[in-house]
C-alpha cells in the first residue's frame, strides 16, 4: 500500500516524448515539467499534478490501491481534454512497478503500459509504451526522468 511513498513531494521532470507515436518515427521532443505529489487515505491513494510550462497544459494522476487485489489503478487526466483516461492496473515487484490497460491513440486501440523504475530518494523514471499487436511488441513513446526539487 505504500509503494508510491517515494513520489510524495516536489519534483523537476525532464520529458522525452515521441513526436508521432505508432508511425515508425524516431523523432523525440524534450521539454521540462514540475510535479507535486501527495498521499490520500493514509497512502492507500495519492494524487499528483504535473505542469508542462512550455507546452501550455498540465496533467493530474489519481492512484488507488485495491486492498483485496493488492494492486494499483492509475488514472490520468489532461487539462487539454478535461477527461479521465482509462486506468492502467498493476503492482510493484523488486522495486519496479508495471501497469497495463486498454486505451486508444488517435482512434487506434492500444494496450498501454506504464513502468516506474530506477527509484531512489532523489530520482525516479517513468515510461509509457503502446502495443498494437497484443503485447508482442511495445513502442515506448514517453519517458520522464524525475529529480527531487
Amino acid at each position: 500500500m505504500n509503494d508510491f511513498d517515494f513520489l510524495f513531494g516536489a519534483w523537476t521532470v525532464t520529458n522525452r516524448r515521441l513526436v508521432r507515436p505508432l508511425t515508425g518515427s524516431t523523432e523525440w521532443d524534450e521539454f521540462p515539467a514540475t510535479s507535486v505529489a501527495r498521499p490520500v487515505f493514509g497512502g492507500a491513494a495519492n494524487v499528483d499534478e504535473i505542469t508542462f510550462p512550455t507546452k501550455g497544459f498540465s496533467g493530474f494522476t489519481l492512484r488507488l490501491f485495491d486492498v483485496e487485489r493488492e494492486e494499483w489503478s492509475l488514472y490520468w487526466a489532461s487539462s487539454r481534454t478535461g477527461t479521465l483516461f482509462p486506468p492502467v492496473v498493476g503492482r510493484f515487484a523488486g522495486g519496479r512497478g508495471e501497469f497495463y490497460g486498454d486505451d486508444a491513440h488517435e482512434g487506434t486501440p492500444v494496450r498501454a503500459r506504464f513502468i516506474w523504475s530506477e527509484i531512489t530518494p532523489a530520482s525516479a523514471r517513468w515510461e509509457q509504451a503502446f502495443s498494437v499487436d497484443g503485447e508482442k511488441t511495445w513502442e515506448t513513446n514517453w519517458i520522464m526522468e524525475l529529480a527531487r526539487a
